[in-house]
């Protein structure tokens, strides 16, 4: 498989939905992805932010930050909202709240600063030359996408996979990373759950 290819794919995969891990969950392990592909690892948050925002470009459902994002965090017994409170001492929140109150943009939104140089050869043609781990994956997918291939960079729908991988499919038509695993699992439940559905039609009518 292309180096690029291999690259982006490797880093859009440092979550496993599937085996419940997620690389980018801790510093030591970020580094030592990093490091195993000889790149300097650089900041965990920008490489969180960044897998965000190609996850997001290679087509992962909209509700997957849910699964896959390492900044997700659910309320602790000491922040979450006292079942006690009565409603009338709960705060209601504003319908036009002040300029200063306006949410902040999603790290979705936010522009990612990528140091790419080139490398100039009288000998070689131009090179991008990435800094480090997060800037050499945005310099192989901006390769990628001159080339006519990000589009089969792909994310599987499966909610229990979301595995990202390369549709080598002629015409680009391939939908799930594997059909014989997720494909014909999605399948399988489609077919009970119409077939449930249909039983509890004919329960009833009788």
């Amino acid at each position: 498989m292309d180096a690029d290819v291999s690259l982006v794919l490797d880093f859009l995969n440092t979550v496993d939905v599937e085996s419940d891990t997620d690389v980018l969950h801790s510093t030591a392990e970020w580094h030592a992805w990093a490091h195993a592909r000889d790149l300097t690892p650089g900041s965990l948050d920008e490489a969180a932010r960044a897998r965000r925002v190609l996850r997001d470009a290679a087509g992962a459902p909209p509700d997957e930050s849910s699964a896959t994002d390492p900044e997700n965090t659910t309320l602790s017994e000491n922040t979450a909202p006292s079942e006690s409170t009565a409603p009338s001492e709960r705060t209601a929140p504003s319908e036009n709240p002040p300029p200063s109150e306006t949410p902040a943009p999603s790290a979705r939104d936010l522009p990612i600063p990528v140091d790419v140089a080139f490398r100039l050869s009288p000998s070689a043609d131009p090179q991008l030359v990435a800094d480090d781990a997060v800037s050499a994956v945005f310099t192989a997918a901006m390769r990628l996408t001159v080339l006519g291939d990000w589009r089969r960079i792909k994310i599987c729908p499966a909610g229990d996979c979301l595995w990202a991988f390369y549709d080598e499919s002629r015409n680009r038509s391939r939908t799930w990373c594997s059909m014989q695993v997720c494909g014909n699992r999605v399948k399988a439940r489609t077919f009970r759950r119409r077939t449930d559905s249909a039983g509890n039609e004919d329960s009833t009518v009788g």
